[in-house]
């Protein structure tokens, strides 16, 4: 027999447990003191950049200085929505030192910054993270963590070897009660023992899937082309590449899966704790040498561990319009209709999945998770008489804030932030191998996690660990 409960039943059931979270938030550590007001460096100043800007101000952060391939001072018009983001942005913080070069910034600044956050395209990830981290940089890095699979190792290790480094990847619904409240009943065994886990988006909503680069234009004035490359491989600059459609170019973005995972996968994976992947499988529409796919379908696999069924877990990703096309002339995908991939009814069963983001599976029972929401669902076919509800486990972040989390790791408040860069290395290297799957469809791919390689294909390095442009080594990053 099911039985169906909403988060609100269980927070009764639960006795008020989540009141007693409070206390496990204020730990004191050992860090660089308390600031009066931490001065910070904000890398990417226009579309996301705005509201994590925003957000990183109103917890506490004094925002000294900008950086940003798009100097708005030299634009003779504001055209966009995005465009006009950035002028506000510089409009805010008139006294902030500006740079179209944040690795200029970064040395002339040297102790006069205490953090930086980190709001430009995937492909810069990696470098401005380093260069900070080496300055003993407190890091906020939007997510995906970064853009390539090596580089997601890298920065785990480095955030090991600083530990009075705060670090926090942008993956905002991590810092809220809801989903940190599933996290400890799902290892508590509210489900049992997992065995799957699914989730899915409708993203791309932006062009993917063409197959050659679009005519290229004149660089506009206000923008460093060159710097907006950086370690990426060069080509001609075009409007249908910067400043947003970047996320479709397997060079600058990681598609849909690089762009959402991060957030959708985020319970489950957490929940799991699960460790490299075994294999990854993709199958895929749409992909090209220069573009991720209009829509896919990817399968990891895990070895068990406690959490788990005893042969091990899968997780299971669904993103894209199933019926969409690219349309070379508007240079936008085509929707037939508005049906996007998702889990089938062996899965989902009558619940109606764009309620929902994701689903743990586990031999006790079915969580439906949205991390916009509070509201999940549990399908148990067994009785919950005698479950033992577990005492809250993880800090709660301040506010359900994950900018406020970072501000008061920075200050000594907090131990640590929640989604620190030794979580969030991991899972970014997961989904990675995702990203890395889509390239070469209907193929299980074997992950030999020690040696960050694919078992018996060495001809995938290229794509695991990629060079980087003259300028922008990685030994000369790293020495």
């Amino acid at each position: 027999m099911s039985s169906r409960f909403a988060r609100r039943s269980f927070l009764r059931t639960a006795g008020g447990a989540l009141a007693a979270t409070s206390s496990l938030s204020m730990v004191p550590t050992i860090a660089r003191g308390r600031l009066e007001k931490p001065t910070l460096l904000g890398i990417g100043a226009g579309g996301r950049g705005k509201a994590d800007l925003q957000e990183a101000a109103k917890a506490g952060f004094d925002v000294i200085a900008l950086a940003d391939v798009v100097d708005v001072k030299q634009l003779s018009e504001v055209k966009d929505k995005r465009t006009k983001g950035m002028v506000e942005v510089r409009n805010a913080y008139p006294q902030a030192q500006f740079s179209r070069d944040y690795r200029q910034l970064l040395a002339e600044l040297g102790d006069k910054v205490d953090a930086v956050l980190i709001s430009a395209p995937d492909h810069h990830h990696f470098h401005a993270t380093v260069q900070a981290m080496q300055a003993g940089k407190h890091v906020y890095c939007q997510k995906p963590l970064t853009h390539g699979i090596w580089e997601a190792r890298q920065l785990a290790k480095l955030a090991a070897d600083k530990p009075d480094v705060q670090t926090q990847m942008g993956n905002q619904a991590h810092a809220n009660d809801h989903m940190r409240r599933c996290v400890e009943l799902i290892r508590a065994g509210l489900i049992g023992k997992v065995r799957e886990i699914h989730a899915w988006t409708n993203r791309p909503i932006w062009a993917q899937g063409f197959a050659q680069p679009p005519e290229a234009e004149k660089v506009p004035r206000a923008i460093d082309w060159k710097q907006w490359l950086g370690p990426a491989p060069s080509v001609p600059y075009s409007s249908q590449i910067a400043p947003f459609a970047w996320r479709g170019w397997w060079n600058y973005g990681t598609g849909a899966l690089g762009d959402m995972a991060c957030h959708i996968m985020d319970v489950g994976y957490w929940s799991m704790n699960p460790g490299a992947p075994v294999s990854v499988k993709a199958e895929q529409n749409g992909a090209t040498a220069v573009s991720p796919p209009i829509n896919s379908k990817i399968t990891w696999t895990f070895a068990p561990n406690d959490y788990s069924a005893p042969d091990g877990f899968k997780i299971f990703w669904y993103d894209g319009f199933v019926n969409a096309q690219f349309d070379r002339q508007s240079w936008k995908l085509n929707k037939a209709n508005d049906e996007y991939n998702h889990p089938g009814p062996e899965v989902l069963g009558d619940v109606d999945f764009e309620k929902f983001g994701s689903v743990i599976i586990g031999d006790r029972g079915k969580l439906f998770f949205n991390r916009s929401r509070p509201e999940w669902l549990l399908q148990s076919d067994s009785q919950l008489d005698g479950f033992a509800w577990p005492e809250p486990s993880l800090p709660r972040a301040p506010n359900q804030n994950n900018y406020l989390e970072w501000y008061q790791a920075v200050q000594g408040q907090l131990p640590r932030c929640e989604s620190h860069f030794q979580l969030a290395g991991p899972m970014t290297e997961t989904i990675l191998l995702g990203v890395l799957a889509q390239r070469f469809p209907d193929q299980e791919l074997h992950w030999n996690a020690s040696e960050l390689a694919v078992r018996g294909r060495p001809e995938l390095r290229q794509y695991i660990q990629r060079e980087y442009a003259p300028g922008w080594e990685a030994s000369k990053l790293l020495s």
